[in-house]
C-alpha cells in the first residue's frame, strides 16, 4: 500500500476499535501479513503531505504484536 503522507511525531489518544474475529479484514490480514493477535486502532497525529503540507488527522490502522502498524489511513481532517 502506498503511502502518501508522513506521520510527524506520535500518535495520540489511541483507542482499540475492534480485536481479532471482529475485524473485517482478519481473513486478508493474516493471508498478508501472517497470523497475529490483530487489532484495529484509531489515533490522532499531525501527517505531512508530499506537497508540503501539514495536517492533523484522525488515522485508522491494523496492528500485530511481532509484525507492527500496517496500513495506515487517513479518516478525517480535524483543522
Amino acid at each position: 500500500m502506498i503511502q502518501d503522507f508522513e506521520v510527524i511525531g506520535r500518535i495520540e489518544y489511541i483507542e482499540t476499535i475492534a480485536i481479532g474475529s471482529r475485524i473485517r479484514e482478519i481473513n486478508r490480514l493474516q493471508k498478508v501479513y501472517g497470523y497475529g493477535r490483530w487489532r484495529k486502532l484509531k489515533g490522532i497525529a499531525i501527517v505531512s503531505f508530499a506537497d508540503g503540507t501539514i495536517h492533523w488527522v484522525e488515522l485508522h490502522w491494523y496492528e500485530a504484536h511481532g509484525i507492527g502498524r500496517r496500513e495506515l489511513k487517513i479518516k478525517n481532517y480535524l483543522d
